[in-house]
């Protein structure tokens, strides 16, 4: 994969494992992407960065980017928090907390 859009992939992954589809329902991510009904509960967080990382993953392909890039390289602003949700490291409510910010945000 291309390191410019590996911080977009890590926050989708962030923002889906935080969504009430995983967090309260226990379904896997790609079952929340794939399926129209549970994809419409998506935040509204989760769906704009999906936008941004599929947006980044067709920029590769976009000739105009060709000589001047994509996009800056991989900051690796999400690579602890990745981490930490991925290996089980994490508090549970804490993540309940954030999971409650993003509805707070879609009800707006």
């Amino acid at each position: 994969m291309v390191a410019s859009c590996k911080d977009q992939k890590k926050a989708v992954a962030i923002c889906l494992q935080r969504s009430p589809c995983v967090m309260i329902q226990r379904h896997k991510p790609q079952e929340c992407i794939d399926n129209p009904e549970l994809n419409k509960d998506l935040p509204e967080l989760c769906l704009a960065q999906m936008k941004a990382f599929l947006d980044c993953k067709s920029g590769i392909f976009d000739m105009s980017k060709r000589m001047r890039g994509n996009a800056p390289l991989s900051t690796g602003k999400y690579d602890q928090q990745y981490d930490n949700l991925c290996s089980g490291k994490f508090d549970a409510r804490e993540e309940m907390r954030k999971l409650q910010v993003l509805d707070s945000e879609k009800k707006e």
